[in-house]
């Protein structure tokens, strides 16, 4: 009996805190968010990310609601943002806290990091991070795009070769892309 009862007592605690804590939470995260996705959409990064003094920006967001889907996806945006804005350690920070099962927005978020790692002059790691961007999803849209950038990073380091292999698999698997229609 007892067990039974601390089953029930803990089944009916986490249903509780999913449906009066973090549910109305992810909504109002959400909600708070709208004006900053504007502003990024808008490229007005410095305002996406610290607000505009009535609306949040993502940082905001990201202290306020980190736990919930939309301050995780936040995180994300932060880490674009901040890219953008040639904050690239803030950048690698964010990206690196952002986590996702998305078939797109996983690739693009690694692939992020290896821009910003590029930009400090660490192209080791840059290709590292766009390796692992292309190997996560097999898909016509971030495939090639970080195939592509790994190769040019290869070709510069004098690794022709290596290169060459990457543009010779954009050609074969993806010749409706942008990348695959230019790669000759």
């Amino acid at each position: 009996g007892i067990i039974i009862g601390a089953i029930v007592v803990v089944s009916v605690g986490y249903l509780a805190l999913n449906k009066f804590y973090l549910e109305p939470r992810s909504t109002d995260a959400q909600e708070q968010m709208f004006m900053a996705q504007n502003y990024f959409e808008k490229d007005s990064f410095n305002l996406a990310l610290n607000g505009d003094g009535n609306n949040p920006g993502f940082l905001d967001i990201v202290d306020d609601y980190g736990s919930t889907d939309a301050g995780n996806l936040a995180k994300y945006y932060a880490g674009i943002s901040y890219l953008n804005l040639g904050q690239y350690d803030n950048a690698i920070d964010y990206l690196k806290k952002f986590s996702t099962e998305d078939l797109l927005l996983g690739p693009i978020s690694v692939g992020a990091q290896g821009d910003a790692q590029l930009e400090l002059g660490k192209a080791d790691k840059a290709l590292s991070l766009y390796t692992d961007a292309y190997k996560m999803n097999d898909n016509e849209l971030t495939t090639p795009i970080y195939m592509l950038k790994a190769g040019e990073l290869l070709e510069s380091s004098n690794k022709n070769a290596d290169a060459l292999k990457l543009y010779e698999t954009i050609k074969q698997k993806f010749p409706e892309s942008n990348e695959g229609r230019s790669i000759d």
